[in-house]
């Protein structure tokens, strides 16, 4: 007798759960990406139909967007989904999310970024270690400035990109394994 398996793939947003169902379709199958996957939250909008993943047992698995409780316990839980990729970046602000980063690595003496940003010493404050990452990283942006005599065109530090590259070095583990909780 030949039984079917139906599994619905749940969690949190941008977890893994469309490369779970790719990575076991690959395994059992041999066959290619059946959904699409990304680095942040929102790829899967919607439950899709069943995807195969195994002839025998025959198994099929169905993919589902992202869930989060409707409301979050506290602004610290948040702001560690958020540094997970869990919740848009934009939605929360990247310099924040840099600043709570920061907090949380010299709070846990994780002093990768020390090394990585090529810093003199560990830093309490994010604006030092966001300049640092802009001139080294050279994030720059250029920008009209009016004067008396007519428009100037300069290079100024781009600081929301500085601190998104951050985001991304401790997202990618180049800042060193580190738990939020």
């Amino acid at each position: 007798q030949s039984s079917e398996h139906n599994i619905l793939v749940i969690g949190v947003p941008n977890v893994g759960k469309s490369s779970l169902i790719n990575s076991l379709r690959r395994l059992h199958l041999k066959k290619g990406k059946a959904t699409a996957v990304g680095g942040e939250p929102g790829i899967t909008k919607a439950v899709l139909s069943r995807i195969q993943v195994c002839e025998k047992p025959l198994m099929y698995l169905v993919d589902t967007p992202g869930v989060l409780p409707p409301r979050l316990g506290d602004v610290e839980t948040g702001m560690k989904l958020a540094l997970c990729g869990a919740i848009r970046d934009h939605l929360v602000g990247e310099d924040v999310m840099a600043d709570y980063l920061l907090y949380t690595l010299n709070k846990q003496q994780q002093f990768r970024y020390v090394q990585r940003y090529g810093l003199g010493q560990a830093c309490d404050h994010i604006e030092p270690l966001l300049k640092h990452v802009a001139l080294t990283q050279g994030r720059t942006q250029k920008v009209k400035v009016l004067t008396g005599t007519g428009n100037v065109n300069m290079m100024m530090l781009n600081y929301p990109a500085a601190a998104y590259e951050f985001l991304r070095d401790f997202r990618a583990g180049r800042l060193g394994r580190v738990t939020l909780d």
